[in-house]
């Protein structure tokens, strides 16, 4: 039996007396790509952060390629690109230095590059076209530059699952096709590939499935089924229903 790439069982997570998630249960198959769609506070980021073992569980359970988060994460198995506001950018940071990170787990307590890990951050800046902006620092990039240094930072880390926070918000139309035609490419490779998305007109070229949420997982399946309107409805409310009539 194959083991699913990310697998969610009856995750549930409380803030305080805030419910996060409700027994949110889904499962993603390598090298798939998927979109995780809800409303502010339906709990994308939540379940973003359980996923990457970031927070504990009230319940439930996540496994990543069969294993717990944490041993995921030390084997560099799974990779995040962060929304923008998450980063500080004004941090004294080259766009080399980011993508270097990604091989940190492979350095030792050196962090020494070697051969190997030059080569690796080289390649990953290249498949993402910033070689030229290498040396500038990471905040003088505009909002697409930024998202294409950290998903070069996990195509350095050599991460199989990669979890992408809303990577088109705020990026110009170059970057957004850049992200969009690398992240295909990646999934052709094997790699399973998770985004948190608002823009659902590029879920049905770009994904293979998606995910409904709205505290716990109401559908996953095809874009095309999820994104009906009598669907959506579930997640945003009728006002969806009113404007695509």
């Amino acid at each position: 039996m194959t083991v699913p790439a990310i697998a969610v069982k009856a995750a549930t997570v409380h803030y305080g007396d805030v419910l996060a998630l409700d027994s949110a249960t889904m499962s993603i198959d390598a090298g798939q790509v998927c979109g995780l769609i809800g409303m502010n506070g339906s709990g994308k980021s939540t379940l973003f952060k359980a996923i990457m073992g970031l927070i504990q569980l009230d319940r439930g359970s996540v496994l990543i390629d069969g294993d717990p988060p944490a041993q995921a994460r030390k084997s560099g198995v799974v990779g995040y690109v962060p929304q923008g506001e998450d980063v500080d950018w004004d941090f004294p940071l080259s766009v080399r230095d980011v993508v270097m990170m990604g091989r940190y787990g492979r350095q030792g307590w050196t962090r020494r590059p070697s051969r190997v890990d030059q080569q690796a951050v080289d390649e990953a800046l290249d498949r993402v076209e910033l070689t030229d902006l290498a040396a500038r620092q990471v905040g003088a990039l505009s909002g697409g530059q930024r998202k294409r240094a950290f998903v070069a930072r996990g195509i350095a880390q050599g991460a199989t699952i990669m979890l992408l926070d809303e990577p088109f918000a705020g990026v110009d139309k170059r970057s957004e096709a850049t992200i969009s035609t690398l992240l295909r490419s990646l999934s052709a490779e094997g790699r399973t590939i998770l985004i948190s998305t608002h823009d659902l007109h590029t879920l049905p070229d770009l994904c293979d499935e998606a995910i409904l949420l709205m505290k716990k997982v109401l559908l996953q399946g095809i874009p095309s089924e999820v994104l009906k309107p009598d669907n959506l409805a579930l997640a945003f409310g009728l006002d969806v229903l009113n404007r695509d009539r």
